[in-house]
């Protein structure tokens, strides 16, 4: 995506059990995702979030995880053939200049967008292509880490998703983030 990638050896860090003490994915993602949902998920890494999405939206729900690193995926498979939920995600190697989601136009009820929009091309890049797959009312949570990424930075971000079709709904706090609930307007 972008020059800023996190490295894939870093996965193993992120999906470690051990982050549970600074993030807990259920408690994040509980008052957004509900079984049957098509989510997506950009960035998920080695599915530090994935796994618990995955639980979530159910046997006849789906998760949509992109990302550009084929090790990540690699990774993220294993995690998630190791828990039993192969069969409700969808794991795919995007390019650096598509997120490949012509196929979910409309689909997506919810997205999480979990500290990775700073590591793509550009927030308009991104927020123009998630618009696009997500439903009209359909929620995106934006976070970013706060020690990370600037106010400023964070702010371009929202203003981004704004001018993508987005309209900010709440300030949710997520530990260690700056965060941000979107919805998509109807078009």
């Amino acid at each position: 995506m972008g020059h800023r990638i996190c490295p894939w050896w870093l996965g193993y860090v992120l999906a470690s059990p051990v982050r549970r003490l600074l993030q807990d994915p259920g408690s994040i993602v509980e008052p957004y995702v509900r079984e049957g949902m098509t989510v997506l998920e950009p960035g998920p890494g080695m599915g530090f979030f994935t796994l618990e999405l995955a639980r979530r939206v159910g046997p006849n729900g789906r998760v949509v995880a992109v990302d550009v690193q084929s090790r990540m995926i690699a990774g993220l498979k294993r995690r998630l053939a190791k828990a039993g939920l192969s069969q409700r995600v969808d794991a795919r190697v995007t390019t650096g200049d598509s997120l490949g989601l012509a196929d979910l136009h409309s689909a997506v009820d919810f997205t999480l967008a979990m500290a990775m929009v700073h590591e793509t091309p550009g927030a308009s890049w991104f927020f123009r292509q998630v618009a696009e797959a997500m439903k009209p009312g359909a929620s995106l949570l934006l976070a970013e880490p706060s020690g990370h990424v600037t106010e400023e930075s964070f702010q371009a971000e929202i203003d981004a998703a704004i001018a993508a079709g987005f309209a900010l709904t709440d300030r949710p706090a997520v530990r260690r983030s700056q965060a941000a609930l979107l919805t998509r307007k109807a078009a």
